[in-house]
């Protein structure tokens, strides 16, 4: 799906889906920040949407190295790769590439964001904001 619209990115909204660079699986984005600023009748994400298991359900397995669990299981497999739960935990707040509106004193999540994980090492990127009317 297309990140951008006439060069623009979109507001991310409650329901979009979210892919990590080490995880198997989508996963959608549950908005909890705020309910008041909505698109298309959901509520709008903002750059604190970003609580592993409030926010971002995990991406089933974890595929990373760098995630403890998964090089633990890796070594006892004799070096063959042995992905783990997903346990999705965000270093720092969603990192948006340019300037977005506000929504109660804090910048709303535009479809080029990223994440990153600070278990696995993941890359968190934006799939499907959701809707693709709202520009940001």
């Amino acid at each position: 799906m297309k990140k951008e619209v006439g060069g623009m990115a979109q507001a991310v909204i409650d329901g979009a889906v979210l892919t990590c660079s080490f995880g198997t699986v989508p996963c959608t984005l549950r908005v909890t920040s705020q309910q008041m600023c909505q698109a298309c009748g959901k509520p709008v994400a903002t750059i604190q949407d970003m609580a592993g298991k409030t926010n971002i359900s995990g991406f089933a397995m974890c595929t990373s190295l760098a995630n403890p669990q998964v090089a633990s299981a890796t070594a006892a497999a004799l070096g063959v790769l042995t992905p783990q739960p997903c346990n999705c935990m965000a270093a720092a707040p969603w990192m948006n590439p340019g300037k977005a509106p506000l929504v109660k004193k804090v910048p709303c999540l535009r479809s080029d964001a990223k994440l990153m994980c600070m278990n696995g090492m993941g890359v968190i990127t934006i799939t499907a904001p959701g809707q693709f009317k709202v520009n940001v």
